[in-house]
């Protein structure tokens, strides 16, 4: 509900500000007296086009504020919260608008695009006027609209998940029979490369292991001449090991001579020439493990080249190699089972694809039967709106394959016509805004329990009647004010004695130029307002009693 409506230099309002109510608020005021303006005002707090024309001529800037009072589980919170804003019971819509024609948008102090401050507006308030373009004028909503009113909430939801099934399910055929095309595409060549690389069979790390080998076998020839070297020096006829040797067989000879003195010497001897045995053995296993021969260099840079080759061939790294065999491998393997595959899973897309058929049109029987319901009710409303010549059908069409989605399989429209016996067209078709204001009154009272916004504004919903059918217009206002706050722009006497609350709109021409104020009125006021919308300039006693007797008829 609208709670308060602050306005700052729009127009002929220097500073405004007006607190709502709730139930059936009027707003009256002779012709040019600014009415339009609060509404246009209040288009601006909720998204409407900004023109710089709407800034009152000496000031730089305009501002208009409306606060609302959002209940628990309105859709504004959870749209607030997908958008990282804060929320709460309160909301404020602000809308600044510069001289220039520039403008921005604030939600509860928070900024926020032009389109954001919109959807939330739309979500707040409907706004019902003789060129108005939202709301039901707009055949996006129909559908919503039919739906809410036929109670098909459940229908909606098994056919939305429906879709989405078979949705994901026609996708995961596409993906397997794009990748088995390209697979079959490609199997000539991915089998030559498969046996090419299971021919070489290339292992993680070979390159690092084959350099390191053929960096060593690059300096064979001087580790070999190191290694003979060696093994003459420990172990050859001159080596350390036979000078070992026979000076430990001296010195064996005259042991027994020198008492025990020679002990030591001879256990040292002895240790050094096992120590000099391993050290020959040790070398000798180096020469083998080496395995220094002069073909395997050869070898090695055959096997080096031969991985690097396929590597750049294959536009990989050597170590990738073996990955990509086994990449290989299973694609071609997926190729003996791809077509298995492809052919359950189409079998699934088609399961899919009926229960979407069967949930489409459980959704479309439900929508054609709370059509003829819902034209029943809005007949019903239009005769004693002097409609009595129009007609109203709710168009269920059905659509081509390639149009359906998850709202179903079938296209709603509202359609009317106010002459006897011409086709009914879109509703935005109607030629006279007058009938047209009293259409949308007659559809939003048949459709009062399905709206999301708490607050709806008509303006002069009475163009173009009176008496008894201005009655039955305020009759309506007010029944449909028991289920939300209504604001109502009227120049109907009969429709303003039917408000819970009354404001006056009124134009001052002064020094500094034209200005507009917004009353509230007492019953005594309120009496003088409407007797003087009854009797025009001059009021008259009579014109006083007639506006009593129909402020007492609107409260019965």
């Amino acid at each position: 509900m609208l709670v308060g409506l602050s306005i700052r230099d729009i127009v002929l309002v220097e500073r405004l500000d007006l607190q709502g109510r709730s139930g059936l608020c009027v707003l009256t005021g002779e012709t040019g007296a600014g009415k339009s303006i609060l509404l246009d005002a209040l288009g601006l707090a909720l998204g409407g086009r900004g023109d710089a024309g709407l800034v009152r001529p000496t000031a730089g800037q305009g501002v208009v504020s409306a606060e609302f009072d959002v209940p628990d589980g309105h859709p504004l919170g959870a749209l607030l919260a997908d958008r990282g804003l804060d929320g709460g019971d309160t909301v404020v819509l602000r809308r600044v608008l510069s001289a220039d024609g520039r403008s921005r948008a604030f939600i509860n102090d928070q900024s926020v695009s032009i389109g954001l401050l919109r959807q939330c507006g739309e979500l707040l308030v409907e706004v019902h006027g003789q060129n108005d373009a939202q709301g039901l004028l707009n055949p996006a909503s129909h559908a919503n609209l039919l739906d809410a009113f036929g109670n098909l909430g459940g229908k909606r939801t098994a056919c939305r998940n429906a879709y989405r099934n078979m949705r994901k399910a026609a996708d995961a055929v596409a993906r397997a029979d794009s990748e088995l095309a390209a697979a079959r595409a490609d199997e000539t060549y991915l089998r030559h490369v498969l046996g090419e690389l299971r021919a070489l069979e290339p292992r993680a790390g070979e390159e690092a292991e084959l350099a390191e080998r053929r960096a060593l076998l690059m300096q064979a020839e001087k580790i070999a001449e190191g290694l003979n070297d060696a093994v003459a020096l420990l172990a050859g006829a001159e080596g350390i090991d036979e000078r070992m040797r026979r000076a430990q067989r001296a010195l064996e000879r005259v042991a027994p001579l020198a008492a025990g003195r020679l002990d030591e010497a001879l256990a040292t001897l002895d240790r050094a020439a096992d120590e000099v045995a391993e050290a020959v053995s040790a070398v000798e296993y180096a020469a083998v493990d080496l395995n220094l021969d002069a073909g395997q260099l050869e070898r090695v840079n055959d096997r080096l080249f031969a991985l690097r080759d396929a590597a750049r061939k294959h536009r990989t790294e050597v170590d990738s190699l073996s990955a990509l065999l086994n990449d290989i491998g299973g694609r071609l393997q997926a190729l003996d089972v791809g077509t298995e595959t492809l052919e359950a899973l189409k079998t699934v897309a088609a399961e899919a694809r009926a229960d979407y058929d069967a949930a489409a049109r459980a959704l479309t029987a439900g929508r054609t039967k709370a059509a003829r319901r819902l034209d029943k009710a809005v007949a019903a409303e239009l005769k004693p709106l002097k409609l009595g010549n129009a007609t109203f059908r709710t168009h269920v069409e059905a659509l081509d394959e390639a149009d359906w989605s998850a709202d179903g399989a079938d296209r709603v429209q509202f359609l009317a016509t106010t002459v006897k016996g011409a086709a009914p067209a879109p509703l935005q078709r109607i030629a006279s805004g007058g009938e047209l204001s009293r259409f949308m009154l007659a559809i939003k009272v048949v459709l009062a329990a399905t709206r999301s916004a708490g607050t709806l504004v008509f303006d002069e919903v009475d163009s173009g009647v009176g008496g008894a059918v201005a009655d039955k217009v305020g009759e309506r206002l007010a029944r449909l004010a028991a289920g939300a706050q209504i604001l109502v722009v009227t120049h109907s006497p009969q429709v303003a004695a039917r408000g819970d609350h009354h404001w006056r709109v009124a134009r001052h021409e002064g020094k500094a130029g034209a200005r507009v104020s917004v009353d509230g009125l007492d019953a005594p006021a309120r009496q003088e307002e409407i007797a003087r919308m009854l009797a025009g300039a001059e009021i008259t006693t009579e014109a006083r009693a007639a506006a009593q007797s129909l402020l007492q008829a609107g409260r019965a």
